[in-house]
């Protein structure tokens, strides 16, 4: 098959989360099989024109109220297999993209074009396939920013009768919490009749709402694990579109993301001090542990139990209850049990000036804001426990780099970490992880202090849980045959 991966973010050119490094996974792992695979995205400011190769001619894109020209750069996907590289082209237009930040800035959190910027984008990436001449059997996009393919598609494209006619479409939400909601008023920048905004969906209590429309739109949808399929068909989890997805539930199912074993690989990791497998589990560990606590200056013990977190600062992630001035239960971890505790990330102000004055206060408690690539990767292979109090998680990536490392998630009952975390069961020794139900701040005070009284009075088991989670298969392989399954599916 012929596909064509439309997203806002890809790995290694945009990254804010999850979403690009699915797509620059999935689509290798597709073209091992033999596909035929393009993608698709925006060149923002910090993407280097000086790189990449420049498509002949200018392209003109229809908008509402005219039409709109840019230029197209192109690349190969630098995790292409050998046999059948990826091209990669990215969208130039200055006025939609020449800017800092990919969906908005400090300054301007949430650019208020938007609406303009992604449907110019998705109009863009079907006057695309006509300049090079090149028409999929499938068109795949992601999340809000890349719904209205799937809209086009429908309302614009197949009436036509032309080569999209056959062309079919698919739509991965990554993150339900994220839907496009804007202004009706943005309406006219999308070039569709009043009619298309009622018969797509796009109707959301007097706004818009891009999601909504390409939900409704898409011939096939999926998001990123079976567990958080289900969770987004109920009014807890489904933020007011439930309703949508019970609605379209017979189109609708999990695929779990996999991760790049190229790149989180213990016995092949250029981050850490010494790579390890299964077998020598015990002494890669050890030299990693020691590094960690002297990259972060505490005291190297390898007796106590050393916890590591890579996270973004945000209420999704549970930093509320671990954080919360007052009330969260990270101090109380720290002041009542032998551990350390470790942390990579940043985002809301309040959470990153909260651990750096607990960081100052407690001896056991280190933190780095930002990110860094080598830390992260140092982090998973010297921790023995991650810790991951997630309000809700579609997939979670880290919970999977963890057990691939022989490091023991302690993480929340919701999502994608249902499907990759088995729950500790002290009477057998089975499991990969600590699981815990509601998200409180005792709540995850006691799961920590099971898993540090299981290190203090099971290590056996805990050594055993290591290897099993070692073991776990979380490759891209099977879920892109997921993916192909899902493709066929649509087209009979």
């Amino acid at each position: 098959m012929k596909i064509l991966m439309a997203s806002s973010e890809v790995h290694p050119y945009a990254k804010t989360g999850g979403l690009a490094d699915m797509v620059s996974s999935l689509s290798p792992a597709l073209a091992k099989l033999g596909h035929e695979v393009r993608i698709v995205l925006p060149r923002y400011y910090n993407i280097d024109r000086s790189g990449l190769d420049r498509l002949e001619g200018a392209m003109g894109v229809p908008v509402g109220g005219g039409e709109e020209w840019c230029a197209v750069y192109t690349a190969v996907l630098p995790s292409s297999p050998p046999n059948n590289p990826i091209p990669v082209y990215f969208i130039d237009h200055e006025g939609f993209f020449g800017r800092e930040g990919i969906y908005g800035n400090p300054w301007e959190p949430d650019f208020l074009d938007n609406p303009r910027r992604f449907s110019f984008f998705c109009r863009a990436v079907f006057q695309l396939c006509r300049k090079i001449g090149w028409f999929p059997d499938i068109l795949h996009s992601h999340d809000w920013p890349a719904a209205l393919v799937s809209v086009y598609l429908k309302f614009w494209e197949r009436p036509l009768g032309g080569e999209f006619s056959a062309a079919s479409s698919v739509l991965t939400i990554h993150n339900l919490g994220y839907q496009g909601i804007y202004d009706k008023d943005n309406y006219s920048c999308m070039g569709l009749g009043w009619d298309v905004f009622y018969n797509a969906g796009f109707e959301d209590w007097n706004m818009m709402n891009i999601l909504k429309a390409g939900l409704y739109s898409a011939d096939k949808l999926n998001t990123v694990s079976p567990h958080y399929a289900g969770e987004t068909k109920t009014q807890a989890h489904g933020f007011r579109l439930d309703g949508v997805l019970r609605y379209r539930s017979a189109d609708y199912l999990g695929i779990l993301n996999g991760i790049d074993t190229a790149v989180w690989n213990p016995a092949a990791d250029p981050y850490i001090p010494q790579p390890y497998t299964v077998s020598t589990i015990a002494a890669g560990k050890a030299r990693a542990k020691e590094a960690l606590q002297r990259e972060f200056g505490l005291s190297v013990d390898a007796d106590v139990p050393l916890i590591g977190m890579v996270t973004r600062l945000t209420g999704q992630k549970g930093v509320d209850e671990l954080f919360g001035p007052g009330y969260g239960s990270a101090w109380s971890i720290c002041r009542d049990m032998n551990v350390q505790l470790v942390l990579l990330g940043s985002g809301e102000t309040w959470c990153e000036d909260e651990i750096q004055s607990l960081a100052g206060r407690l001896p056991n408690f280190k933190c780095s804001i930002g990110y860094r690539e080598d830390l992260s990767h140092l982090i998973e292979a010297g921790s023995d426990f991650f810790l991951m109090p997630s309000r809700y998680e579609p997939c979670g990536l880290n919970q999977m780099y963890s057990l691939a490392y022989g490091t023991l998630p302690i993480v929340r009952n919701t999502g994608g970490l249902v499907d990759t975390v088995e729950n500790f069961n002290q009477e057998t020794g089975e499991g990969t992880g600590f699981m815990f139900d509601d998200l409180t701040p005792q709540a995850i005070y006691n799961t920590v202090g099971w898993a540090v009284w299981a290190w203090y009075n099971r290590r056996p088991q805990i050594e055993a849980m290591r290897i099993a989670g070692m073991n776990k298969d979380f490759s891209w392989e099977k879920s892109a045959g997921k993916y192909i399954e899902l493709y066929k599916g649509i087209r009979g």
